[in-house]
């Protein structure tokens, strides 16, 4: 019977580490799971500002974009314009020249 408890001590001890041991690395997986969760999170919402910012610049654009067309339309009026004081500029020349 004293050879048993002194086998039995040992395995015990072995038990107790391998226990803790377990546990310890479970903690230490725990703790790397949300180490890296927080990152992750931080730049999801990273990433979700520049989306907004993005966002916010596209609207101003296109709030303050003038679409090829119109500008087209607008210089052709702004050209006949001047071609009209060219015309009133010249006839005023030759009545007096």
């Amino acid at each position: 019977m004293s050879r048993h408890r002194t086998y039995c001590v040992p395995y015990k001890r072995i038990m107790e580490a391998a226990v803790s041991a377990v546990v310890a690395v479970i903690a230490g997986l725990a703790a790397v799971t949300n180490r890296l969760h927080n990152r992750i999170n931080l730049v999801h919402s990273r990433i979700t500002d520049m989306d907004r910012r993005v966002d916010g610049i596209e609207l101003r654009i296109a709030t303050n974009y003038v679409d090829k067309v119109e500008f087209k339309a607008g210089l052709q009026r702004m050209e006949d314009h001047m071609v009209r004081i060219e015309n009133k500029l010249d006839q005023i020349v030759m009545r007096n020249g």
